[in-house]
């Protein structure tokens, strides 16, 4: 039985973790994330408060808890969003070829040209900043990058005997990458979706510390961090907790998408 790397290994451990902390919240905390005490705030760590609480009296395990939950579904949503848009693309443009992969490609390349931040900032000029917004500026940075790596993925499968013996058979285009192409490179989408979810989840850090992503009173790592930029000699320990998560999530899921392709990679395979 062939061993698993390390590093997918390590990634799963974290993954799990991530996501299971994200799923307890959504059936228990230890307080409500959103119930300030002014009495209490600043609290050192207790029994009651396990990471004590913040500037405004709120229970720190708990925000890190809700925020887990909203950074998995933000990545969860944008991922699938423009990995379906992208991975569609990318099939159309492998099927056709000619002047509609190149157009694509162009499309692409013009995606590129606005990174998550630019075109979540257009949107919240325009409808102002939420965490819909957020999700929106995450999965339009997605598909031009599931849209390049179906269609090179596809490309190789296209030359494939038995992608010629159906072709041979009358096959259309479409329904050979239907169910020939998409399930001999759906691999390679998992793997580079995995990755793509650790970017997400830094992405919806960024546009919420930025103010550009989830607003008050949702719980984000992010616009925890942000809020507790100005505290840093005062209570430090409030910057670093959602740091450290965002830390452990992002390793994770770049762990795990390494291991994947270490996995499904056929030549890795051989190397070792």
């Amino acid at each position: 039985m062939r061993r698993l790397p390390a590093n997918f290994l390590l990634g799963a451990v974290l993954v799990s973790l991530v996501i299971g902390v994200a799923a307890l919240s959504l059936i228990w905390t230890p307080h409500d994330p959103q119930t300030m005490s002014i009495s209490t705030k600043f609290a050192p760590p207790s029994i009651e408060h396990w990471l004590g609480t913040d500037q405004l009296g709120r229970d720190v395990v708990a925000q890190l808890m809700a925020a887990a939950r909203n950074s998995m579904t933000v990545a969860l949503v944008a991922v699938l969003l423009g990995g379906s848009i992208g991975v569609a693309l990318g099939l159309l443009a492998s099927a056709l070829g000619g002047w509609v992969e190149d157009a694509v490609m162009r499309l692409a390349d013009l995606g590129f040209a606005f990174p998550a931040l630019l075109f979540a900032i257009m949107l919240a000029a325009v409808f102002g900043p939420s965490l819909t917004n957020a999700v929106l500026a995450i999965s339009f940075i997605n598909i031009p990058i599931f849209a390049r790596v179906t269609r090179a993925s596809a490309n190789q499968i296209w030359t494939r005997d038995y992608v010629a013996a159906a072709r041979a058979a009358g096959r259309g285009r479409f329904v050979i990458s239907r169910d020939h192409i998409l399930p001999n490179i759906a691999a390679a989408i998992i793997v580079q979706a995995t990755i793509e979810f650790a970017v997400a989840i830094l992405a919806e850090a960024a546009l919420s510390y930025l103010g550009l992503g989830a607003q008050p009173p949702a719980s984000s790592w992010g616009r925890m961090l942000s809020e507790a930029q100005t505290l840093m000699y005062l209570a430090p320990q409030l910057a670093i907790y959602p740091g450290l998560c965002i830390v452990v999530a992002v390793l994770g899921f770049g762990l795990l998408g390494d291991g994947l392709r270490d996995i499904t990679d056929p030549r890795l395979v051989r190397a070792r």
